[in-house]
């Protein structure tokens, strides 16, 4: 029976950010692995920003296909790229609400071009996995008679919130000029959470801004998903999954790494990786502490500061990934206090851009210092680093919940505002010291990442979900035919 069933071919389409590129990229590979034609989808920026940052670089990067050596090796994956709207030139960063107005309003017909074109060359095409938070996949993949598939790269906890958006209106604690600061203690599958910790779109009164709209939009459009993924272990968030699985078909098939965790045979980084093996060589196992906010820092100038001056109080050796235009830009970006590099030329390293799993799979690393971005957590989680973790905005600040007062892997960097260079310097020590409150910290690492690794095994539960989302795709798709 099972020979009978049309083979998968998935559109894939991430949102043209780091931390979503990454996990869709390594899911594409995953897929391929198991059966699935894959044409993934990046937008030209994007394309031109990854082809750029690569070594050995071809004097035509724009041609250069991110999936070469994967089909070499036999997987059945090609590459295409679409407009976003906007010129390479153009500053996404510096122009995020008009680049997001781009996003709700230009870039879907971009898409829905070449998915057409698609579909139209290529009869075998009957699947559209896109992320969560694009704000159309149910309209083109309704359009195009496609298996519409929604990808989630942030944790079951985010999606159920933002699932649930229409109870947080009901009681006060979105969309209000004063928003309601009780406990919500009223959303499926989440048995309580404070209004402090909620993604921080939903900490603002002003419901209007793109970012909501798209957002809004897109939680409109996932409901109408006929599966949906998520990037999460079901023994880690059992309740949220629970609830979710009520609604929609929902799988949680992650963490979503490669099949080794330091080594990818796609490019993914935006930016060029600097190797700090060597240096890291040079320090006794469990010593240094990584230190990285993202490929998208925003702390504040004052923040920024005191970290810096808490690093040296705490005399701890450190790799801190600051990006040039972060330390040098003085208008925007942030400038290290003066004499730091000199005051730290023996025990601190700083650079560009690494590659982050490599870095935290090294036996000197003895802590990450982390904005909690969702892949810093499941890559830390899946090496067993400990957290000292420092929200900035979005999912980051749930996603500290779950580190911190949830799973007890993480320490906060400072548990009241405004940080200070002493509470960091302290807080660093603590965590660094190995001995933190009678080893528990290590302990709750060590069970997580065994939960990590049981869930990836031949029979764990994200590979069983992952081998049933297939099945049900597959039974999807004769249906249709049929």
């Amino acid at each position: 029976m099972e020979a009978n069933h049309p083979k998968p071919h998935a559109i894939m389409v991430p949102l043209p950010l780091q931390g979503h590129v990454n996990p869709f990229t390594h899911l594409a590979m995953k897929l391929a692995s198991n059966g699935f034609t894959i044409t993934f989808v990046n937008t030209q920026y994007l394309h031109h920003q990854i082809t750029k940052s690569q070594p050995n670089n071809t004097e035509h990067p724009d041609r250069h296909d991110i999936f070469a050596a994967a089909r070499d090796s036999g997987l059945d994956i090609h590459y295409r790229t679409v407009s976003d709207a906007f010129p390479l030139s153009f500053n996404r960063f510096q122009n995020v609400d008009q680049f997001l107005e781009g996003t709700i309003h230009v870039f879907p017909a971009h898409v829905d071009e070449l998915v057409g074109d698609l579909v139209q060359s290529d009869s075998s095409v009957n699947c559209l996995i896109a992320d969560t938070f694009h704000p159309w996949p149910a309209v083109i993949a309704n359009k195009y008679n496609l298996i519409n598939i929604s990808f989630c790269t942030e944790p079951a906890l985010v999606l159920n919130i933002y699932y649930h958006l229409d109870l947080l209106i009901r009681h006060g604690h979105f969309g209000c000029h004063d928003n309601c600061e009780d406990t919500i203690d009223y959303i499926p599958g989440v048995q309580a959470i404070e209004p402090k910790d909620l993604m921080s779109e939903l900490q603002v009164t002003d419901t209007s801004t793109p970012l909501l709209r798209l957002i809004k939009k897109a939680l409109h459009e996932v409901k109408r998903a006929d599966f949906i993924l998520c990037n999460t272990v079901q023994e880690l968030e059992a309740e949220t999954l629970l609830a979710l699985q009520g609604k929609q078909p929902t799988y949680a098939i992650g963490p979503v790494f490669p099949n080794e965790p330091t080594k990818s045979v796609v490019a993914t980084n935006l930016m060029s990786e600097f190797d700090c093996t060597q240096w890291l060589k040079t320090k006794p196992q469990g010593s240094v502490l990584y230190v990285s906010f993202g490929s998208y820092c925003q702390v504040t100038k004052n923040e920024f500061e005191e970290i810096a001056q808490g690093l040296l109080l705490s005399k701890v050796s450190f790799i801190w990934v600051l990006r040039p235009d972060t330390i040098s830009y003085e208008e925007e970006g942030y400038i290290l206090p003066f004499g730091f590099e000199d005051q730290n030329s023996d025990r601190g390293f700083i650079v560009p851009w690494c590659s982050q799993i490599e870095v935290l799979s090294n036996p000197a690393i003895g802590g990450f210092l982390t904005h909690c971005g969702w892949n810093s957590v499941l890559e830390s989680m899946r090496i067993g680093v400990p957290m000292l973790c420092f929200p900035i905005f979005s999912d980051q600040i749930t996603n500290r919940k779950l580190v911190v007062d949830d799973w007890g892997i993480g320490l906060n960097l400072c548990d009241r505002k405004p940080i200070s260079r002493l509470e960091v310097a302290e807080k660093i020590n603590r965590l660094m010291s190995g001995k933190l409150d009678d080893g528990i910290l290590q302990k709750e690492i060590k069970k997580a990442r065994q939960i990590l690794e049981d869930a990836l095994a031949v029979n764990g539960s994200s590979q069983q979900s992952l081998c049933k989302f297939i099945s049900d795709v597959k039974a999807k798709i004769q249906t249709r035919i049929h």
